[in-house]
């Protein structure tokens, strides 16, 4: 249950993220989701696989529940990370009021 409020909200940042700066939202907030399971994903690639050449029975020991308070650390991580990314490249390409008021301007040698 408290998975699927993750997801919920999760969902609905991006979704805001990409209202703010005139994107998809939907396909970004589908990404922010993706980005957290991914982002657990990469739990067991970086931690727990070389964990379990060095203790071989650490991950057969381990309960669901285990697994899940290991994942979702790494999950809102990699979200945060990117939502990060994301707000700092979209407000980069918002042009300032200086440039939008030379544009019609002719330049004077």
């Amino acid at each position: 249950m408290l998975g699927l409020l993750f997801i919920y909200f999760i969902g609905k940042y991006f979704y805001e993220l990409a209202k703010e700066f005139g994107k998809s939202q939907w396909g970004f907030a589908i990404a922010g989701v993706a980005t957290y399971y991914l982002g657990g994903a990469l739990l067991y690639f970086v931690v727990l696989v070389p964990l379990m050449f060095i203790i071989p029975d650490t991950i057969e020991n381990m309960d669901d529940r285990d697994h899940g308070f290991l994942i979702v650390p790494f999950g809102i991580g990699a979200c945060f990370l990117l939502y990060y990314l994301l707000k700092k490249r979209w407000h980069k390409e918002i042009p300032s009021p200086e440039t939008i008021d030379a544009i019609g301007r002719e330049e004077e040698n």
